[in-house]
C-alpha cells in the first residue's frame, strides 16, 4: 500500500508533469470489484476510500470498522488477482462529523479513536476534516480552530503506528458541500478564493508545527478546494478552467501541495482532463459509479422481463422502492416535491441516495436473484443496446462475454475509464 505515487503528485505538478489518481469512493462490492479489475488490466495502483460515516469504530452505515473494510477490499482483490502492493486505502472526511450532535470534547475524542483505527488498519491517505461545529458551536468553525483540531487528529494517527510502519499522507481542507451532492438547485457554484486556499495551507502548517508534527507536515500532499464543480438531484455544473485560473495560481506559491477535487461525478472527459491539467491531481468519484450500477441493474430488470424470466414484483427496482419507502431516513430531507417527484428522485436522482439501500436484505436478495436467473446466458445484443445503452457495434466489438454480471461490471468500468483517460490526456 505504498504512498509513493501520492507523495510524487505535488512534485510532478510543480515540474510540469501531468499526473493524477482516481479516488474510488464506494463500499459497494461490485463497484470495488470493477475498480480492481480495471487496475489488474492496467497494471496500476487503485485508491479506494471510505468516509467517516460509512466506516468507523462503531461500524458506520456499512457496519464495518476500518479493519473490517480493509479485509473486505482485500478479499475482493484476492478474488480478481489484484496485487495488494498496488492497493491504496484512504479515509475521507475523518473528523467529528458522525458525532457532531455531541459536545466538541466528546465528538473529538471519538474522532481521535477513529483516525487512530484507520491508521492502524493500514489506510495511508487520510483526509482530516474538522471544519464542522459540534453541539453548541457555530455551523462552520474559524480556520485556526479547524487547523488545531486537524493537527490533533494527525497526532492521534501518528501515535497509533508502530515504529517502522508506513506513515500516511494527509489531505486538509473541506471547501465542499455535504458528501453526495448539493441540496439546492444549482445555477452557480463559487470557486474557492485564492486567499482562502493560501490561508488554509498556512494555518495548518502553523498548527502542525506547534504540535511538533514536522514529519507529518511533510506528508500533507493536498488541499480540498471548490473548483466550481457540483451536482444536485438533476443539476450539474461543469468545470470552467477560466473561472479557476486565480485559484490554480496558488499552487505556484504552495508547491508542496496539489488540489483534491470532490464531487467530480458526471463531469465530461474534457472537464476532468482540465482539472488534472490545473493541478486537481486527486479526482474523487462515488455517486456516479453507483448511478451506473443502478442503471445496469434496472436495465437487466427490463431484459429479464422481456425474456420472461421474472415477474414485475421480483424486479430489483421493486425491491429498492420498497426498501426506500419503508425507511426514508437516507433520502426524505434531500428530495423535495410531491409524491411522484419524490419517486423519480428516489430512483433516478444524480445524488444517488439510493446507494444507501443496496446493503438492505431485500435489495441484495433481488440483485442476487436477478443475476442468478440471467445466469451465464449470453444476453441478446439488441436487448443490450435497448436497455444497457451500448450500441450493437460496440457490443459486437467487445470480445468478452455478454453475461449479466459482466455487463454490470462493465457499466461501472465505463465511468472509471473516463477518469483514467482524463489523468493521462496529453
Amino acid at each position: 500500500m505504498s504512498t509513493r505515487l501520492l507523495l510524487e503528485l505535488p512534485r510532478n505538478y510543480a515540474e510540469g508533469k501531468r499526473s493524477g489518481i482516481v479516488s474510488i469512493c464506494s463500499a459497494h462490492p461490485l463497484v470495488i470489484e470493477a475498480a480492481l479489475l480495471d487496475g489488474v488490466e492496467r497494471g496500476q495502483p487503485v485508491l479506494i476510500e471510505a468516509t467517516c460515516n460509512q466506516v468507523n469504530q462503531e461500524g458506520g452505515y456499512t457496519g464495518m470498522t476500518p479493519a473490517d473494510f480493509r479485509a473486505f477490499v482485500e478479499g475482493i482483490a484476492q478474488k480478481v488477482g489484484f496485487s495488494l502492493d498496488n492497493l491504496i486505502l484512504g479515509g475521507d472526511h475523518l473528523g467529528p462529523n458522525p458525532w457532531k450532535h455531541l459536545p466538541a470534547e466528546d465528538a473529538l475524542a471519538r474522532a481521535r479513536v477513529m483516525v487512530a483505527d484507520f491508521a492502524r488498519a493500514g489506510f495511508t491517505k487520510l483526509h482530516l476534516d474538522t471544519s464542522m461545529g459540534c453541539l453548541g458551536e457555530p455551523l462552520a468553525l474559524p480556520d485556526e480552530l479547524t487547523a488545531l483540531r486537524a493537527a490533533d487528529l494527525a497526532a492521534a494517527a501518528e501515535s497509533a503506528l508502530a515504529a517502522g510502519a508506513e506513515r500516511p499522507v494527509y489531505v486538509i481542507g473541506t471547501e465542499v458541500p455535504i458528501p453526495g451532492g448539493a441540496l439546492e438547485a444549482l445555477d452557480h457554484v463559487e470557486v474557492t478564493k485564492p486567499g482562502a486556499a493560501r490561508g488554509t495551507v498556512d494555518v495548518h502548517r502553523h498548527a502542525f508545527a506547534e504540535r511538533g508534527l514536522s514529519d507529518a507536515l511533510s506528508r500533507v500532499i493536498a488541499i480540498v478546494v471548490q473548483p466550481g464543480v457540483e451536482f444536485g438531484n438533476d443539476d450539474l455544473v461543469i468545470y470552467d478552467r477560466a473561472r479557476s485560473r486565480d485559484l490554480v495560481a496558488v499552487l505556484a506559491d504552495k508547491p508542496q501541495v496539489v488540489f483534491e477535487a470532490h464531487s467530480t461525478d458526471y463531469q465530461s472527459l474534457e472537464a476532468l482532463a482540465g482539472l488534472v491539467a490545473d493541478g486537481f491531481s486527486i479526482l474523487k468519484v462515488g455517486p456516479a459509479l453507483t448511478f451506473a450500477l443502478r442503471e445496469a441493474f434496472y436495465g437487466l430488470d427490463r431484459i429479464a422481463l422481456e425474456l420472461r424470466l421474472i415477474s414485475p414484483h421480483q424486479a430489483v427496482s421493486t425491491a429498492m422502492e420498497a426498501a426506500m419507502v419503508s425507511d426514508p431516513s437516507a433520502w426524505e430531507k434531500y428530495y423535495p416535491g410531491d409524491a411522484h417527484q419524490q419517486y423519480l428522485q428516489r430512483h433516478f436522482s444524480l445524488s444517488d441516495r439510493i446507494r444507501y439501500y443496496w446493503p438492505s436484505e431485500s435489495a441484495m436478495e433481488a440483485a442476487d436473484r436477478l443475476l442468478e436467473v440471467l445466469g451465464e446466458r449470453e444476453i441478446p445484443v439488441p436487448l443490450v443496446s435497448q436497455y444497457l445503452g451500448a450500441s450493437p457495434a460496440a457490443t459486437f466489438s467487445y470480445t468478452g462475454d455478454r453475461q449479466a454480471r459482466t455487463l454490470v461490471l462493465l457499466a461501472v468500468r465505463r465511468v472509471i475509464d473516463g477518469y483514467q483517460t482524463a489523468i493521462r490526456a496529453p
